[in-house]
């Protein structure tokens, strides 16, 4: 039985005293929710000290991106080992905001997701088709592409250790969200691209999220689908009653 595992994405929101406000109060609120996996992923400037708060609870740490070198010249940017060493245990990459402002390609978001389970870190990887994708009809080709090549060499011992995260970007900050329908026909077909990269009994292992503004009121229906197992959560993510809501809900 696949665990649902509920992440908030918080982007580029919360400084360091936000952040902790926000992470104590999800904590105090979630403190005996032990059936779900929840995991909170703050801006780099706010990793250690939530991870100071969440620390010996069911809270979990995760970034939002790495660079897939160890160390070197490369100005700016924060390495596995790094977050490693900060106590994250899960880190997005290729999530479509990062495809669309930083030109990510799905041979980068391999590189990272390769990078972070030579750490011990648990990739959340970004598929996900744009709205002229799908009214192309092209969205089984686009969410194909995304998997094969994000996650290109990735073992068969790796890939459970991996969460895959259907992201719609249409449906991204805007209101709008996939149908549990339309969730569950995409979900179903990643997990057959997982299938047939590896075989069944490792492809029903893998969780993949839902991503694509997630409230309250849209999660429950959404896990109750055989292959949504969860979900990425941007905006209501950046509020504690509501990303404490959506993380009930899947118990209730």
């Amino acid at each position: 039985m696949r665990r649902v595992i509920i992440a908030g994405n918080w982007k580029m929101n919360k400084n360091i005293s936000e952040s902790m406000e926000l992470a104590n109060s999800i904590k105090r609120a979630l403190y005996d929710i032990l059936e779900i996996e929840i995991v909170l992923c703050p801006p780099f400037t706010s990793l250690s000290d939530v991870k100071e708060i969440v620390m010996d609870t069911n809270i979990m740490l995760g970034a939002q991106d790495v660079y897939w070198e160890k160390e070197g010249a490369f100005t700016g940017e924060v390495s596995a080992p790094m977050l490693k060493n900060i106590g994250c245990e899960y880190c997005i990459v290729g999530h479509s905001e990062r495809r669309q402002f930083f030109h990510e390609t799905n041979e980068t978001v391999n590189r990272k997701a390769r990078a972070l389970l030579k750490e011990g870190i648990s990739p959340i990887v970004c598929v996900g088709e744009r709205l002229e994708d799908r009214k192309a009809g092209s969205t089984f080709a686009v969410v194909k592409d995304h998997v094969e090549n994000s996650l290109a060499g990735i073992t068969r011992d790796e890939i459970p250790k991996v969460v895959i995260a259907y992201e719609p970007v249409w449906a991204i900050g805007t209101g709008l969200n996939a149908t549990r329908q339309e969730a569950q026909e995409v979900h179903k077909y990643i997990r057959g691209c997982l299938s047939a990269m590896h075989d069944e009994e490792i492809a029903n292992l893998v969780r993949i999220q839902y991503g694509g503004s997630v409230k309250p009121e849209n999660i429950k229906e959404l896990i109750s689908e055989p292959d949504v197992d969860g979900a990425l959560v941007g905006g209501a993510s950046l509020k504690a009653d509501s990303f404490v809501q959506i993380a009930r809900n899947c118990i209730g």
